[in-house]
């Protein structure tokens, strides 16, 4: 369900959408652009740079989350508001759920992008699939390889300050 959006949001949102037109004017650039806003203040923004630096996860959320949190010096942002010129891929997304981002705006929907041959729409899908239907191969270890790389999990968590709480 969504909410109207205030002024406040129209105008980051905007920016946003700015930010993705202008990458229609660099070479190899997506039509894409996010900002991170905490107390009204842009923290962090970013524009898809897949191409520019061969890396694809530099979509635009996560450029913006890596600049927030290189200005703020940390990596959660409770409390921010990601705001997203395109609805985020299922990658994106669940980056501003690692960032404990509580709020995402964003203009065009899975559907709009999905039109201009975007495939987002399509990995959403494709996750929603139990892991033997899915397109990519997924091979779980067993024996001595599980084991150990538990081992190595388990002894993170001993080092934790607090229990870990289970999160099944």
């Amino acid at each position: 369900m969504t909410n109207p959006l205030d002024a406040q949001d129209e105008r980051f949102l905007a920016k946003t959408i700015e930010i993705s037109r202008r990458a229609l004017e660099d070479e190899g650039k997506t039509p894409f652009g996010a900002i991170v806003v905490i107390g009204g203040e842009i923290v962090g923004e970013g524009t898809s740079s897949v191409v520019e630096l061969r890396d694809p996860t530099a979509h635009a959320e996560v450029m913006a989350l890596r600049h927030a949190g290189s200005n703020l010096g940390r990596h959660l942002f409770e409390d921010g508001i990601m705001y997203a010129s395109s609805e985020p891929c299922p990658m994106c997304l669940m980056a501003c759920y690692w960032a404990r981002i509580p709020r995402l705006v964003f203009g065009a929907s899975s559907h709009d992008v999905a039109t201009y041959g975007f495939e987002d729409l399509q990995f959403y899908r494709e996750i929603a699939q139990p892991i033997d239907r899915r397109s990519l191969r997924e091979d779980l270890a067993e024996g001595t390889l599980r084991a150990q790389a538990i081992e190595v999990l388990r002894a993170w968590a001993d080092k934790l300050p607090e229990p870990v709480v289970p999160k099944f």
